[in-house]
């Protein structure tokens, strides 16, 4: 559970994580609706792919993608980018 504060020490974004063999998995990122324009979903992304790359981990995953889903349209920016279809890996153009 990775806690995001603002300068004030005011609680604004929770990212559950998950470590995982090769990777850290975001379970679950909520945040204050009041700060949608600060993109604290990126934000929390950004944070897990600096971590996994701290703690020397491949992948971060994260999780189910609705594309034209406005709340996980953010999960397509990041690449590159792989789906899993079938049980297999297939990366998205």
């Amino acid at each position: 559970l990775v806690e995001y504060r603002n300068l004030s020490g005011e609680l604004v974004a929770i990212c559950l994580a998950d470590r995982v063999q090769n990777g850290l998995s975001a379970v679950y990122n909520f945040f204050n609706p009041d700060m949608k324009k600060d993109s604290l979903g990126t934000y929390m992304v950004l944070w897990l792919i600096k971590e996994a790359t701290r703690i020397r981990l491949n992948y971060v995953y994260l999780g189910y993608w609705i594309s034209g889903c406005g709340k996980m349209d953010y999960k397509a920016k990041f690449f590159p980018i792989e789906v899993l279809i079938n049980n297999d890996w297939r990366k998205l153009e």
